[in-house]
C-alpha cells in the first residue's frame, strides 16, 4: 500500500506522487489523473478517463448489436 500526504501548492492543495506510484500508475509528468468513486463507496485514482471508457463501451455495444447495419453503411 502506498500513502501520500496532502500539501499546499500555491493557493490549492495537492499530493506528491513517489517514483514508485508514478511507475505503478504508468504516468509521467504532465499526465492527467482522475479521481473516481468506486462501486464499494471508496475512491480510485486512475490515469484512465472514465468518460472515454464509458463512450467506448457504448460504441462496442452498438457495433455488436447492429453489425449488419454497419456492414451496409460501410459499402
Amino acid at each position: 500500500m502506498l500513502s501520500f500526504k496532502v500539501t499546499t501548492v500555491g493557493s490549492s492543495f495537492g499530493i506528491i506522487l513517489t517514483k514508485t506510484a508514478m511507475a505503478r500508475l504508468r504516468v509521467k509528468k504532465g499526465d492527467t489523473l482522475y479521481l473516481t468513486e468506486a462501486p464499494d463507496g471508496g475512491w480510485r485514482i486512475t490515469p484512465c478517463n472514465p468518460e472515454f471508457a464509458r463512450q467506448m463501451q457504448l460504441a462496442e455495444e452498438i457495433m455488436n448489436g447492429d453489425r449488419e447495419v454497419l456492414r451496409t453503411l460501410a459499402k
